[in-house]
């Protein structure tokens, strides 16, 4: 069952992982530190690091597979429609009992709204891109990009912690 305090500590980690600026050289530096975490702990893992208008960084890794990278584009599909993350839409979705094809007229081939699409947030800007990670369940790829964005953002990753769904 989906809880009120999931959803809330994922609005939290939303509202507090922001940038005050994002080029290029940060999309690179964070796909490396994702990408590095995935190939300490031997993660079948594909990373897509995107502004809305152009790819920035992209890797898969050893045992990752096509299918990957298609769960990437479709979890990036909900990041950018709704401006949240791909986890917090699905855990919505499943907290309403509606999915995002009945309730939004949406494709499940189009677009997944599991955990794993994170949005890249502009202070005083807004939803500029998506960070996407695919090959682990749901919520480890949720957590992969919240814990290193926390690393390179000079956040307590405690703090953030997701509340027990």
């Amino acid at each position: 069952m989906v809880t009120n305090a999931i959803l809330a500590s994922i609005a939290r980690q939303e509202a507090s992982l922001t940038f005050g600026k994002f080029t290029e050289n940060t999309a690179w530096a964070l796909g490396s530190l994702i990408r590095h975490r995935g190939e300490a702990e031997g993660w079948p893992i594909v990373v897509d690091i995107r502004l809305f208008h152009r790819q920035l960084f992209f890797a898969a890794l050893p045992g990752s597979a096509p299918d990957n990278v298609e769960w990437a584009r479709r979890k990036r599909n909900v990041v950018e429609r709704f401006h949240r993350s791909s986890y917090a839409v699905g855990r919505e979705m499943v907290a309403k009992k509606d999915t995002l094809a009945n309730r939004y007229g949406l494709s499940l081939a189009e677009y997944a709204d599991h955990g794993g699409g994170f949005p890249i947030t502009l202070q005083g800007t807004g939803v500029i891109g998506a960070i996407v990670v695919s090959g682990l369940p749901q919520r480890d790829d949720h957590m992969l990009i919240v814990d290193t964005l926390c690393e390179m953002l000079g956040q307590d990753p405690a703090e953030l912690r997701l509340a027990d769904d």
